[in-house]
């Protein structure tokens, strides 16, 4: 950053100027109100960056789609810096392990070529194939390649991987779930519960063993459930557990939203799951997995065959964070907060610490007002991308 950021602080709204040097920031001084007010043009928004756990592709680039390019993730890193997104987990569902494996390692050939990839990844996010195989919990993932969780399946998908997969989403339903488990977290694998039909008796299990997260809790479920107990009611009352959510006005109602976030407070986790039609035309389209889906005007994505199963989402982070704040479901601050801070203290990453003296300089300035929502520019360690 060449010159200090003048903005209003995304948690007190007070404008502020950011100094940085050598990719930290270095100051944060308090600016007048009266020097604001000689200022042609409104202050924006500052913020420390986004981190999205879960992406799965965006603007008709998919990384699962075969073959994977290091340059499509070049292309998709960059786009998502456009948003505001400093770091993310691209994300790999399920699939053959042949198949899992060349698209792991297209991604770790993208991270070793382009400084710009190695910056923003902050590992991959392997969601499947050791899910449920019911339909419902199952979700947009395909039958013939759910397999129990296997550790030397896992192990090769590591090493095409060149070490970085760090989250991997899975059903503790199946046998030797907890070993298995245990096994990932003492790798340093942080281990999410989703696409489950799991006892809650299973659920503790996995707990006890290890599991640190829910998947996109609330969906990639049974479209009935018994009352309780059930295995959402025991993710929620689990306070080890951050309970990622996808806030697009269609996976979950506010409602649902409003108990994850009192319940999990600083562990609820805004995640797109954006898959490759986010910010493309609505219509009929075919997914490489998933099938055939439908994107509504209203930018529902749903599997053709099955309208009330949804096939991912159509939404990016940041108008995630404005569907919190213009709902009313919570402030700017803590809507932020889950899709930066938040995430961030679940991957270890300094940057957890905010707009803070001696913190990364992953740093977004952004306009708000009347439901429009602008990224002006983003910073990746004081240098603006892309």
């Amino acid at each position: 950053m060449s010159v200090p950021l003048i903005g209003r602080h995304y948690r007190t709204g007070g404008p502020i100027e950011v100094g940085v040097r050598d990719g930290r920031i270095t100051t944060i001084t308090a600016v007048a109100e009266l020097e604001v007010s000689s200022l042609a043009k409104p202050l924006p928004w500052i913020a420390p960056g986004l981190v999205d756990l879960q992406v799965n592709g965006g603007w008709g680039l998919d990384l699962n789609a075969a073959p994977l390019s290091s340059k499509t993730v070049l292309k998709l890193t960059r786009l998502l810096q456009k948003q505001g997104v400093t770091s993310y987990c691209p994300t790999l569902i399920t699939n053959s392990p042949i198949r899992l494996a060349k698209a792991a390692s297209a991604i770790a050939e993208a991270v070793r070529l382009y400084p710009d990839v190695a910056d923003g990844v902050a590992g991959i996010h392997l969601e499947g194939p050791f899910l449920s195989p019911e339909d419902g919990p199952r979700g947009a993932h395909p039958r013939e390649y759910i397999i129990p969780p296997d550790w030397e399946v896992f192990c090769c998908l590591q090493e095409a991987a060149e070490g970085l997969i760090r989250i991997i989403t899975l059903s503790p339903e199946w046998p030797d779930a907890a070993s298995f488990i245990a096994k990932c977290c003492e790798s340093g694998i942080l281990v999410s519960i989703g696409h489950t039909a799991a006892t809650p008796e299973q659920i503790r299990e996995a707990i006890a063993a290890g599991a640190v997260m829910s998947t996109h809790l609330g969906n990639g479920t049974h479209l009935t459930l018994p009352r309780h107990p059930n295995y959402l009611w025991e993710q929620l009352a689990a306070d080890e557990l951050y309970g990622c959510m996808i806030a697009d006005g269609h996976h979950l109602p506010p409602s649902v939203l409003t108990v994850i976030l009192r319940m999990k407070r600083n562990r609820a986790i805004l995640v797109s799951d954006a898959v490759s039609l986010s910010g493309m035309p609505p219509g009929s389209h075919r997914l490489h997995i998933g099938g055939d889906v439908v994107l509504t005007a209203e930018g529902r994505l749903h599997l053709a065959g099955q309208p009330q199963l949804l096939a991912g989402s159509a939404m990016m982070l940041p108008d995630q964070v404005r569907y919190l704040v213009e709902t009313g479901l919570t402030g700017l601050a803590d809507a932020w907060d889950c899709a930066s801070a938040h995430p961030a203290e679940l991957l270890g990453l300094e940057q957890a610490r905010g707009l803070e003296i001696g913190a990364p300089a992953d740093v977004v300035s952004f306009h708000m007002k009347d439901g429009k929502w602008s990224v002006l520019q983003c910073w990746k360690n004081g240098q603006i991308r892309p």
